[in-house]
């Protein structure tokens, strides 16, 4: 007898087979006939269980199932009789594996706190289950564009002697007899020394911020895909970042229909941002601002409310380009036409998503960033390293980083950033 996954079925219909996974819900329909709605991890499956054709001893056993039971069932699937596109199962036997008695979650409305208390189990939930497809979807579209596009994988370490999105971010701990280290922010200035030997190099993993922040779109704990590439300067680099974009909205349409329609992501939209991204200056966008009523200068950054007013009126993200350098990262290039400014562009997701890419083409010019780095006032010894880099063989590069949980968020349309990471690390929370 084959033992298969819920999402194999259809090859396998009016032959006897097994499925393992768990019982998602149960409804009695009468004294002989109980329908039991089956998960495993691949999709659903309703399976109907008919006492004449399983006999007493069987029908018993079905007559025992609770919500999230683990078991085995065989049976023989079937097309649905009232839909062409679906199919059921026909229960012949059932292997109880382990009962689960008062499961926590039920079906009447939970709070968020009780949830994400009770997230181990709330993965379970069908929601969760699509967002979580989602998030494999998003991560391996990602992996496949750069991969095609001669990036390689180059892993940065998570323990690191210094800041590289400014100090009062970091989380330290003690490192054996050398003193501290810090939780990476990113892996870019690591990634910097890849592209020197590979070319274009990727990293894809967990970073730490340590802001005091309770936003819906802030994490501790969070994924960032950093890309770096050698002589890839400003507008090739912004290229880079849109088709990798549009290569994952089209991707995730292709891959996941079912999830998208369970969660009701409304999908015209994912497909009008497979469109030319509109670029902006930062003194465009903060005139853009003013004249919708906002209190900003021209040397301000952006929080939520003013990234949904940049995008409230487009169909596609927004590249917001050429920044003031007093609010940018000391390793950015300068604007040749306007060294006030530096060669940087945030990307803006649009229908309320906010800032999904920071990138920029990097300076490569040795003593300009050790006086950067000394204007700063950071250790220069901590930065030795990664100003060699400009002093043997130094070349034009060009990079950006992908908040991973922030894309998943737009592409699946869930609201909280809590939602879309197995186990979200928040200020005020660290368990499960």
């Amino acid at each position: 007898m084959k033992t298969l996954k819920v999402k194999d079925i259809k090859g396998n219909l009016n032959e006897e087979v097994k499925l393992c996974g768990w019982v998602r819900n149960y409804r009695k329909a009468s004294s002989k006939l109980r329908f039991v709605i089956f998960r495993d991890g691949s999709g659903e499956l309703q399976c109907v269980a008919f006492k004449p054709d399983m006999g007493e001893e069987n029908f018993e056993k079905v007559k025992q199932l609770t919500i999230e039971t683990s078991l085995e069932i065989i049976g023989i699937p079937r097309k649905h009789p009232k839909f062409d596109d679906k199919f059921e199962f026909h229960l012949k036997d059932i292997n109880i594996i382990n009962s689960a008695i008062d499961y926590p979650i039920g079906k009447k409305e939970h709070g968020p706190d009780f949830l994400l208390s009770q997230r181990h189990l709330w993965l379970r939930s069908r929601k969760q289950n699509a967002i979580m497809k989602i998030r494999h979807t998003v991560y391996f579209a990602i992996c496949e564009y750069l991969n095609n596009n001669g990036f390689y994988r180059f892993d940065s370490p998570i323990l690191t002697p210094n800041a590289s999105e400014g100090t009062t971010t970091l989380f330290k701990v003690p490192y054996f007899d050398l003193g501290s280290a810090f939780l990476s922010q990113s892996g870019q200035l690591y990634l910097e020394a890849g592209i020197m030997s590979l070319g274009r190099v990727y990293d894809f993993g967990p970073v730490f911020r340590a802001e005091k922040s309770k936003t819906r779109k802030h994490l501790t704990e969070f994924w960032m895909m950093d890309a770096e590439a050698a002589f890839v300067e400003y507008e090739e680099n912004m290229q880079i970042q849109e088709e990798l974009i549009r290569f994952v909205i089209c991707t995730v349409i292709e891959k996941n229909k079912l999830e998208l329609e369970l969660l009701e992501r409304d999908v015209e939209k994912l497909k009008k941002a497979d469109s030319p991204f509109v670029r902006m200056t930062h003194k465009e966008v903060i005139d853009l601002l003013k004249s919708k009523g906002v209190d900003i200068d021209y040397n301000d950054d952006f929080g939520a409310p003013e990234e949904e007013k940049i995008t409230e009126n487009s169909d596609v993200p927004i590249f917001v380009e050429k920044w003031p350098k007093e609010i940018k990262s000391f390793y950015m290039k300068r604007d040749p036409e306007n060294p006030d400014l530096v060669l940087g562009a945030d990307l803006i997701a649009p229908e309320e998503f906010g800032e999904i890419i920071g990138g920029s083409q990097r300076e490569d010019n040795y003593d300009i960033l050790h006086n950067r780095i000394k204007s700063e006032g950071y250790d220069l010894k901590d930065y030795q390293w990664f100003l060699d880099l400009r002093k043997y063989g130094s070349v034009p590069h060009s990079g950006f980083g992908v908040g991973f949980e922030r894309l998943v968020q737009w592409m699946s349309g869930i609201r909280h950033i809590r939602e879309v990471i197995p186990f979200p690390r928040m200020i005020n929370r660290i368990n499960p």
